[in-house]
């Protein structure tokens, strides 16, 4: 196989389809490879653990067809290192060489019959904005867990929702719920749950598209398929009954703080310089004039600040876990930001001010 190709064209599709690749120790080593195919002008790459894949194509000029596998995340560094301008590849029965000006890197290749199969789309298929569903992802995906030892709570519930798509997350400290009416992707009651992990990875290539694109989405019995442009990502199902969630959210809450986003969410950053572990909390004062934020760190020391805010409702003091309470700020897409409360034990509510299609639900922080 021999092939030439622009060096920024070729990063793009090799760091996509290496994002699939596994890095877990006891599988093949061909598990953490970019398969690559030439065929014609387009070169076809893949890369697979079995539970996700990322197929894409890029242009080339090929003067000589074949397959192999090349190692991912090396293959990714070398191309990335090259100066911009056309990269040459060139495989044999062992090796492939990559050269771009005067620099040239030789690597062993891995057996092509021990990279696991590519899925094939089968069913009906939908299309829909991609924008708006990389949108819904960057607020949701974050509450999942990463805990392995609960592969439930490790996927993301895509549900039907009065005709349109519900996004739902949680790692049972925090909650995110993101609606998105009209979006008619499943059927009336139907829901999946999605390993985070690959809807993690879509998202990151919803970012780069523009207003207007779409993407297109097959749902099969054991696997859920998304494409948009030349990327095909496939995940795996996790089959298992999600949480019920909903009973976890309040229908009314007695206490509101409306805040400026930036306001609320530079105070908390300077708040964490003076955290050096994952149990100090970040303390609030909900007081009518506005909200007083503590942090105290028995071994650094002290921190407070005054942050104005519109509150009403009974004065409180309430302590949240500041990762959980800046990613569920940073999620909110409006200037300013509501805070809803009952007391300093039951979950608080996070969401736009304009907005009620996101919610992000947060559990207080017991403190003496």
């Amino acid at each position: 196989m021999r092939f030439r190709c622009e060096r920024d064209a070729l990063l793009e599709s090799l760091t996509a389809a290496s994002r699939a690749a596994s890095t877990r120790s006891g599988l093949s080593a061909s598990f953490g490879g970019v398969r690559i195919e030439t065929r014609g002008d387009r070169a076809h790459l893949a890369g697979t653990d079995m539970e996700l894949s990322i197929q894409t194509v890029v242009p080339i000029q090929s003067s000589s067809e074949g397959v192999a596998v090349i190692p991912g995340k090396l293959a990714v560094d070398i191309v990335r290192a090259f100066d911009e301008g056309v990269v040459n590849v060139e495989t044999g029965d062992d090796n492939a060489v990559f050269s771009c000006g005067r620099s040239e890197f030789t690597v062993r290749l891995f057996a092509i019959d021990d990279f696991p199969a590519l899925p094939h789309r089968d069913g009906g298929s939908v299309t829909i904005a991609a924008r708006s569903l990389g949108d819904a992802l960057g607020q949701v995906v974050r509450a999942a867990s990463t805990d392995e030892s609960k592969p439930l709570l490790t996927g993301v519930l895509l549900a039907e929702q009065a005709g349109g798509l519900r996004v739902v997350a949680t790692d049972s400290y925090r909650l995110a719920v993101r609606d998105l009416p009209g979006t008619n992707v499943l059927s009336e009651g139907n829901k999946v749950l999605v390993p985070a992990r690959a809807l993690g990875e879509l998202q990151r290539i919803l970012a780069t598209v523009s207003d207007g694109q779409d993407l297109t989405f097959w749902l099969g019995s054991t696997e859920v398929t998304f494409e948009i442009g030349t990327v095909v990502l496939t995940a795996r199902l996790l089959s298992g009954d999600f949480p019920e969630y909903q009973r976890l959210i309040p229908p009314s809450y007695p206490n509101q703080m409306i805040v400026a986003k930036t306001a609320i969410l530079d105070a908390m950053r300077r708040m964490k310089l003076l955290i050096k572990d994952n149990t100090t909390p970040v303390r609030i004062s909900l007081r009518e004039e506005g909200a007083v934020l503590n942090v105290i760190s028995p071994d650094v020391g002290h921190a407070r600040e005054d942050v104005d805010a519109k509150y009403s409702g009974t004065e409180m003091n309430v302590a949240f876990n500041p990762n959980y309470l800046i990613d569920g700020i940073e999620a909110i897409p409006t200037d300013d930001i509501i805070l809803e409360t009952i007391d300093s034990t039951k979950p608080a509510t996070i969401r736009p001010s304009q907005d009620e299609d996101f919610q992000y639900l947060l559990m207080p922080v017991r403190v003496s």
